[in-house]
Parts: C-alpha cells; sequence; structure tokens
C-alpha cells in the first residue's frame, strides 16, 4: 500500500538558496510559482521578509516584529512560474546570501462563505496549506480556511496595524507568539477555546485575531501523510536525543520550546546537506544565520528526526516542543520505492 500520494514532495514547497547582486533579479529553480514566499538574509542582520499572493507581492509582513503590512517596492516585485523576482532591498537581494522557503497554494484566492466572517481563501488541498485574508468584527467569529481537512497549524498576522504574530499549534485554549521567544501563554478570546473543523477555524475577541475593521492575513497547515507534520515532543536533555517519527525524510524543520522561554528555529537540508544539520536561522529576531552551531545538532532521518544536544531551545530535559516539519521524501511513496537517510 503506497505510503502518500505525494511523491515529490518539491512540488509543493521548496527551498531555495541565492546570492543577491544589490539590483534587482529572477530567482529561478523553486519548480513552481510560489503562492507564499519567506526569505532572509543569512550573512547580514535583516527582516524576515514574507509576502504572498493573495495580499499581492509587494505587501510584506516581517515575523521578527510586530509592524502592519508595508507596501515594499523594492522588495519581491513578482511571483513567477519557476520562482520570483527580488528587487534592490538588502532584506531580499543585497549583496548577500538568502535562504528561501516557498510553499504552493492556488494563486490570489476567491471568496469563502464557509464560515461566519467572509474570507479570501486560497488553497492547496493536495499539500494542506492555505492562504487566509479576512477582515475582523470583534465578536467570536468562525474562517473558512478552504482545506478540506483540520488544521493543525495556523498563523495569524494583522495587516492593518501593530500586533502579535499569532499561532496555533494543535492547543485551543493556548498560543505562541512567532513575532517573540515568550512561553505558550493561555487566553480564551484567541481561539475562544474551540479546535478548527475541516472547514473553519474559530476566534475570539482578542485584537491580535479579530478587532472590529482590521485587515489580517492567516496560514493555515493541515497534516498530510508523507508529506507534512505539525505536533510536540518532549526533550531528554541527552545528546542521545528524542527521536521525533515523521514518516518522511525532513527537509525543513520550524520548532520552539512551548514550556520556556526560547527563540523560533528554522533548519532546512539545503543550508545543511550532512548530519547533523546545525545552520539555523531565527523567525523571532533579524540576526544573522548560526553556522554550524554546537549546541543544536539534528539527525535528518528516513523517517523523521533526532536531536543530537542537550541545549533548552531544543532538547531540555522534560521540556515541551512544537514542530512544523516538510518532506524532502516520503518514506514510501506511491512508486513503493522507500527514502533513505543522508
Amino acid at each position: 500500500m503506497a505510503y502518500t500520494t505525494i511523491n515529490k514532495s518539491s512540488e509543493h514547497f521548496n527551498t531555495k538558496l541565492y546570492t543577491g547582486n544589490g539590483g534587482t533579479q529572477s530567482i529561478t529553480g523553486v519548480g513552481f510559482q510560489p503562492d507564499l514566499n519567506w526569505t532572509k538574509a543569512r550573512n547580514v542582520g535583516t527582516f524576515h521578509m514574507l509576502t504572498d499572493a493573495v495580499r499581492g507581492a509587494t505587501k510584506v509582513v516581517q515575523s521578527n516584529i510586530s509592524n502592519a503590512e508595508q507596501t515594499f517596492a523594492q522588495g519581491l516585485t513578482s511571483f513567477d512560474s519557476d520562482g520570483f523576482t527580488a528587487g534592490n532591498s538588502d532584506d531580499i537581494n543585497g549583496n548577500y546570501n538568502y535562504a528561501s522557503w516557498n510553499w504552493k497554494a492556488n494563486g490570489t484566492g476567491s471568496s469563502n462563505t464557509d464560515g461566519s466572517i467572509t474570507s479570501t481563501v486560497s488553497a492547496n488541498t493536495t499539500s494542506g496549506f492555505s492562504i487566509v485574508t479576512y477582515t475582523g468584527t470583534g465578536s467570536n467569529a468562525t474562517i473558512g480556511h478552504g482545506l478540506g481537512s483540520t488544521p493543525k497549524f495556523i498563523i495569524v498576522k494583522c495587516r492593518s496595524h501593530i500586533s502579535s504574530w499569532m499561532v496555533y499549534y494543535g492547543d485551543n485554549t493556548n498560543f505562541l507568539k512567532l513575532d517573540t521567544s515568550v512561553a505558550t501563554e493561555d487566553l480564551n478570546t484567541v481561539w475562544n477555546d474551540t479546535s478548527p473543523t475541516n472547514s473553519v477555524f474559530t476566534l475570539g475577541t482578542n485584537g491580535d485575531v479579530n478587532t472590529s475593521g482590521r485587515t489580517y492575513v492567516a496560514y493555515c497547515f493541515a497534516d498530510v501523510t508523507g508529506y507534512s507534520k505539525f505536533g510536540s515532543y518532549i526533550g531528554n536533555g541527552s545528546t542521545d536525543g528524542t527521536f521525533v517519527y515523521t514518516g518522511f525524510s525532513p527537509s525543513f524543520i520550524l520548532w520552539k520550546s512551548s514550556s520556556n522561554a526560547e527563540h523560533w528555529w528554522i533548519i532546512d537540508n539545503k543550508r545543511t546537506t550532512y548530519n547533523p544539520t546545525n545552520n539555523l536561522l531565527r523567525p523571532d529576531i533579524s540576526d544573522v544565520e548560526l553556522v554550524g552551531n554546537a549546541n543544536m545538532k539534528v539527525d535528518f532521518l528516513s523517517n523523521g528526526f533526532k536531536l543530537r544536544q542537550t541545549d533548552n531551545a531544543l532538547n531540555g530535559s522534560g521540556a515541551s516542543y512544537i514542530y512544523m516539519v516538510f518532506a524532502s521524501a516520503p518514506l514510501v511513496g506511491t512508486n513503493n520505492i522507500p527514502a533513505t537517510a543522508r
């Protein structure tokens, strides 16, 4: 029996590394026209730049700060058939090295009336990813996400005002903030203590997710067997660290301690091509990439990932962590060819 219907993960998510030229250039080799692009300079302290096809290529929100959306003509200027075009901003195309993470949704989106608030949704139901925009009402509400399956991970950012990045990670009473290192918080006015369904997610009256007249963007992710996984693990405080089963070989991991005040972290299989994987970027701050970090080692295996250090940021004894993982290859696909560790 086939393990997954997505044999080529890079048709839906792909990391692209490139070198900026200080002017403008077309970045190719993504493998598809991206609908969400997240770019960060590696060797200089710049903002994390997130643009998507629903808001428009020049509309930027930045994960390391709480600022409102900006129109940024010198940033990403278009989504192209095999990548994107970058302007001359140091944040996206200065004379530096860059990492960009790219997701495929379904173009500019269409109206969705599944929730009490009408949303605009661009959904890739095959890969379990959607981009959602909506306008808040200030009252408890539901928002259609278009996935046809229940999201396990949702990131919400207010576009029109200064606001924290609110992260749903599977616990409808708690939330994390992508732009800060604080531990998980409990506030019933965020998700209204209500879990998402296969058609909607629920919001309370908290201003970071649902103030009347303010505009928002949400990125919604569902588990897809053999392609993506969203969950949690408990650290063991050992260099023979916790193993997390995903059912595929990872290409990208975003994680954070939910029980302690620690940074968010991103690793991928392009910036480090061998084990242990330990070149890291931090979504909540603008610092340069940590290269070859001795305290943050992770092995990418054929069926998951294994922690190889004791740092509290990834494997503290008894600490809780949440993660988002995308595949480089499934454990077994429809072609019945098993993946191998690198």
